[in-house]
């Protein structure tokens, strides 16, 4: 046996028990007659000795050993003098009577440690010596927990798990397809899976009743810290039921994984509208753990002789509580250089400071009355003390900008409590949206998803303003600021399928080429049906407070989606390309 316990095994009960141990040198300690090694391996760390006086030759092999080498001990536990109650194995340590080397190791491009010296692009080419790291390993066995609890709660609920093909047709709706090339069929290309999304449906028309999956999808799509271009699905799908059930299942699956993995229990999760998301905090996902809502501001300043206001679609400000005073010139110019910067896009930002003593301050205050901004600090709630920044543009852009300058001064005031969750539903997602550009209406969603019964009505109108009005029966998981899930009601009548995908600019034809399959599924008694799929990467990062995804996938790929380990993308040969029918332009 290569070992007999593992390096996180061995506690003060264990004293005078021989043991065998393997694992990887974490580091080495030369003091006189004495030679300390730390031993690793997945489990823990344990602490070796070799003692000169008692085994020379032991003793001068173990000076030989670098970081990193795999080796075997035999020894006996005994009690360490000096303990480590930083570490669960901290009480014992192993004399040691064998030594077998069974590989020697280079030296690290970096050191294995929490703390590690090596840059991200370094670590991810040597991903197998950073997942020794306990921070990455940790964030790997912590997936695996979300996903075995996953399993365990829907299998429960009488959900079976499926899998669905990897090799599929390529379809012109949501991001851009991974292809793969056909050898059989030159000239004709698979797609790689965005989602399983017309294969669950069509295994609710199956009778499978309950499906999930834990799903590979891939999306060829510009890359940032919370997306990769292979990423994985918790996927699920129920026949015979409302929106209602679908909510109530997948809230209490959030529940069982942050009560069993976290010990924390989450609070009923509250539900807004899509309007009311946009309206009150200038986003559909936004983070609750703070409050400060947008206040609209029309009605108080607009018409008053400054133009900014005058000539605007909408004012609209949010009130910072208790850093009027303490916000400096320097604070406020920095600030409206933020908002000002290309990926928020404001022209400028108005503030007022409504001071302890009564006295304010305003950067429009030529153009105001004291008067009317009190009478403005009564509406929106401003105290003394708190500081109000307004900005000014068309309706829309200006209630992005507001929400992204809410994130900002959240960060800044640290609103954003570690270990803190909001979790909630926004419900009522507009069907489609217009896309100026190309003059046609996209699926919000996607175009399976089903109208509110109230609004089914309007599909038949012809006004673009009507059709962009049409709810659709759909809905997101929202935890602190993050889309954690989403999905909808599905349509299951052939005849509401073809109305949709014309909606969209689909040709009879065209519809039938794309999706006659599912069409085609639904003649044949089609129940109710909907689901919901949750970003498996996204939960775990989320559930503990991480910014990036990609410490939660194994082999992940960097911003500009290579692989930096096995250099992937990369060039086929001549003859694999012909074989396959392809043919590139040389650089």
């Amino acid at each position: 046996m290569y070992r007999t316990v593992t390096c996180g095994d061995l506690r003060i009960t264990h004293v005078s028990q021989s043991v065998t141990l393997a694992g990887w040198v974490q580091s080495s300690r030369n003091l006189g007659g004495m030679t300390f090694i730390d031993l690793r391996d997945r489990y823990g760390i344990t602490q070796l000795v070799f003692n000169l006086e008692d085994n020379e030759e032991l003793c001068l092999a173990a000076r030989k050993l670098g970081r990193e080498y795999v080796i075997q001990i035999k020894g006996t536990v005994r009690e360490r003098s000096a303990k480590n109650a930083n570490r669960p194995t901290g009480d014992v340590e192993i004399q040691v009577t064998e030594l077998v080397v069974l590989n020697a190791s280079s030296v690290p491009p970096f050191t294995i440690e929490d703390e590690s010296d090596g840059g991200e692009e370094l670590r991810m080419k040597y991903r197998y010596l950073d997942i020794r790291r306990n921070p990455v390993k940790e964030k790997l066995l912590f997936r695996h927990q979300i996903a075995l609890e996953t399993r365990k709660y829907l299998s429960e609920l009488q959900f079976t798990e499926i899998e669905t093909p990897y090799l599929i047709k390529s379809t012109p709706e949501g991001a851009r397809d991974f292809v793969v090339p056909s050898r059989m069929n030159q000239g004709q290309f698979y797609a790689l899976p965005q989602s399983p999304q017309t294969f669950k449906q069509i295994l609710m028309v199956a009778g499978m009743d309950r499906y999930f999956q834990i799903v590979r999808c891939f999306r060829d799509e510009d890359l940032r810290a919370d997306r990769q271009p292979e990423f994985t699905q918790i996927d699920c799908e129920m026949a015979f039921v409302e929106e209602e059930d679908i909510l109530i299942t997948f809230e209490g699956l959030m529940k069982h994984l942050f009560k069993t993995i976290l010990q924390i229990e989450l609070p009923d999760f509250p539900r807004m509208s899509y309007d009311e998301a946009l309206r009150d905090y200038g986003s559909d996902k936004p983070d609750l753990r703070f409050d400060m809502k947008i206040q609209h501001l029309n009605d108080s300043l607009k018409d008053k002789g400054f133009a900014v206001f005058d000539n605007a679609e909408l004012v609209a400000g949010i009130v910072c509580k208790g850093i009027g005073e303490s916000y400096s010139n320097k604070d406020i110019n920095d600030l409206t250089d933020w908002v000002k910067r290309p990926q928020i896009g404001a022209k400028g930002l108005v503030y007022i400071k409504y001071n302890q003593d009564g006295s304010l301050k305003s950067s429009v205050g030529k153009f105001f009355t004291d008067e009317q901004l009190k009478e403005l600090a009564q509406k929106v709630g401003a105290e003394a003390g708190d500081l109000l920044l307004i900005l000014a543009g068309t309706h829309d852009a200006t209630l992005k900008q507001c929400g992204e300058l809410r994130l900002e001064m959240a960060r800044r005031m640290n609103l954003m409590k570690p270990g803190e969750f909001k979790a909630f539903w926004v419900l009522d997602f507009p069907l489609l949206e217009w896309d100026e550009e190309s003059q046609r209406f996209f699926a919000m969603h996607h175009p399976f998803t089903s109208p509110l019964p109230q609004d089914m009505h309007k599909l038949n109108s012809s006004d673009k303003d009507t059709l962009k009005s049409i709810r659709a029966a759909a809905y997101d998981m929202v935890i602190n600021g993050a889309e954690v899930g989403g999905g909808s009601i599905r349509i299951h009548d052939r005849a509401l399928q073809a109305q949709n995908f014309k909606l969209l600019g689909f040709t009879e034809e065209e519809a039938e080429a794309q999706f006659g399959f599912l069409l085609g599924a639904f003649e044949y008694g089609a129940p109710p049906h909907g689901g919901i799929a949750f970003g498996l990467d996204r939960v775990c990062a989320i559930m503990q407070g991480s910014t990036s995804i990609r410490d939660y996938i194994a082999f992940p790929k960097n911003n500009q989606g290579r692989d930096m380990m096995i250099d992937a993308p990369s060039a086929l040969e001549l003859k694999q390309l012909n074989e396959l029918g392809v043919s590139v332009m040389q650089k």
